[in-house]
């Protein structure tokens, strides 16, 4: 019998209401060892469901979203671990050129890089404009690329990886914030940050190559001041910001292939998938759901903040926190049997409880296929 969920609603000034869907028995919940097999029969069910279309669209190496399409060329390792190959995915250079430019960028992007172990992937972008890794169709279509490879390929989806060269390079600063949740480690090549902001970046390893004169743009200049605020930020926040740089003196906008030490840096990280602390920044392409938070439709706006903290059994948040904000919780980030404490700009509400339900698990794997990052209960907040 499909278990239907109790979804609580707490905040400030707002009274813990329980929520049930029509027919729901809300007397029975899963217990923790039943929620982490419930995960995986569900996992194998939707993927069982994508797997022709998966399938398809990898055999044409093509993802369209909203007119747009995402080519990419690709290479594999000849063995893989047992839990899955790592995904590699990297950005080519170019940018504002006509497009023959930047096809030979993307053609000299699967040449650059060899990862000892995984698929390498160098995706096309779907246009030429100087800001091609900017925009907003980027993300679906790597979000879709990445669950493709999970599903049809068997991807370990800890093990993901973002690279990018020049414009590419570009693209990584933008890109690794905004979808941090999704990626083990970045890596940026000879790129410019423009307005992107690395607070996103709290728990995505994140590296910085640079030629020490690679005087365009101020890109060499900027890598230097990028390096120490990623130090300084390090610094205020001891379990956050790994991060690693190299600005090699004597060496332009190439790097004379210096940079692929990037790669070993890169495998040795694997995703944080459930962190205990989450610093969440909204940059102009904007997104509904960083890591175990999720808002409401139409609630993201650029330049919004919002730092959520989980300590024993306490879960803090501050900065921005709209009415309706959704913490997606886990046995992974706390005990789930126990009372739960939210404090909202600190303002205590009283202690709940949540219950971990199949309808939980079952909307976010159909909404995100990640198997690792499926939480079993919802606990909805109020902003104040």
């Amino acid at each position: 019998m499909t278990r239907f969920g109790v979804i609580l609603l707490l905040g400030l000034g707002f009274a813990v209401t329980t929520l049930a869907e029509e027919k729901a028995d809300t007397s029975q919940g899963l217990g923790r060892v039943e929620a982490e097999a419930l995960r995986s029969e569900v996992f194998a069910e939707l993927r069982e469901k994508r797997m022709a279309a998966a399938k398809a669209e990898l055999k044409k190496r093509e993802v369209k979203i909203g007119g747009k399409r995402l080519r990419w060329l690709e290479k594999e390792t000849e063995s893989f671990p047992e839990d899955g190959p790592s995904l590699w995915i990297s950005m080519h250079g170019g940018g504002g050129a006509p497009s023959e430019v930047n096809d030979r960028q993307w053609l000299n992007q699967i040449r650059l890089y060899q990862p000892e172990e995984g698929i390498y992937v160098a995706p096309r972008a779907p246009t030429d404009t100087w800001d091609l890794w900017h925009q907003k169709h980027i993300d679906p279509m790597f979000a879709r690329l990445i669950e493709n490879f999970v599903i049809a390929r068997g991807v370990n989806p800890e093990r993901v990886y973002l690279m990018g060269y020049s414009a590419g390079g570009d693209g990584v600063w933008q890109v690794a914030p905004r979808m941090a949740d999704r990626f083990a480690a970045a890596s940026m090549m000879a790129g410019h940050p423009n307005e992107a902001s690395l607070l996103g970046l709290r728990n995505l390893p994140f590296a910085i190559f640079m030629g020490g004169d690679d005087h365009h743009f101020d890109r060499n200049r900027i890598a230097a001041e990028k390096t120490s605020e990623l130090g300084k930020l390090r610094k205020d926040d001891p379990g956050g910001y790994r991060h690693f740089s190299r600005i090699y003196e004597g060496t332009g906008h190439w790097m004379n292939g210096r940079d692929a030490e990037a790669l070993p840096w890169m495998a040795k990280h694997t995703r944080v998938s459930w962190p205990k602390r989450v610093v969440w920044y909204q940059d102009d392409v904007t997104h509904d759901r960083f890591y175990w938070l999720q808002l409401p439709s139409g609630a993201a706006k650029q330049g919004q903040t919002i730092k959520a903290e989980i300590k024993g059994q306490q879960i803090s948040l501050s900065g921005d926190v709209p009415e309706g904000l959704k913490l997606l919780l886990a046995d992974e980030l706390l005990d789930l049997d126990q009372p739960i404490v939210v404090t909202v700009n600190g303002e205590e509400q009283k202690p709940v409880t949540v219950t971990r339900t199949e309808a939980v698990i079952r909307e976010f794997l159909e909404e995100r296929l990640d198997p690792a990052a499926v939480p079993t209960a919802v606990l909805m907040v109020g902003g104040g």
